[in-house]
């Protein structure tokens, strides 16, 4: 599985799960990304530095969208550590709980899980206990009120 996780809410914007680690798997979380929020010019995009993420697929794509790339540097975790944290997360409540019969029952599930649960309902400490789309809304009406 590969996401793509708005720092500021924590919010994930771009996900895909795939039975490869090829370059697909995090273009297409890119590709996700990018169609929900249409960014600026000069997004950075962190990631560690597997394979897939040095790809010229994925430099490619990032270029193409004007997203800047940030890699961490031989075994540190620390720029990786909101994607972890979300990983970990996800293993905990969901994909160790249950069986999975099926490649597209755990998709169904994830899907769940990111687009109804992790961003719509469940809190974050680090975010107030605010959920990510709660965040957000909150981060854009107070910047609306300050204009």
């Amino acid at each position: 599985m590969a996401a793509v996780i708005d720092c500021h809410s924590r919010k994930v914007v771009g996900w895909s799960l795939r039975g490869d680690l090829e370059a697909e798997l995090v273009t297409e979380a890119v590709e996700m990304a990018v169609s929900r929020r249409r960014p600026d010019a000069g997004l950075v995009h962190h990631s560690d530095r597997g394979s897939q993420y040095v790809s010229l697929a994925f430099g490619g794509r990032c270029s193409e969208a004007r997203i800047d790339l940030s890699m961490t540097s031989g075994g540190s975790p620390l720029d990786n550590s909101v994607a972890e944290s979300l990983f970990a997360t996800l293993k905990r409540e969901l994909v160790d709980r249950y069986s999975w019969p099926t490649r597209n029952d755990l998709r169904v599930a994830i899907f769940e899980w990111i687009e109804v649960f992790y961003n719509r309902q469940r809190v974050h400490t680090t975010l107030g206990n605010y959920a990510p789309e709660e965040f957000e809304n909150l981060s854009l009406n107070q910047l609306k009120e300050a204009a």
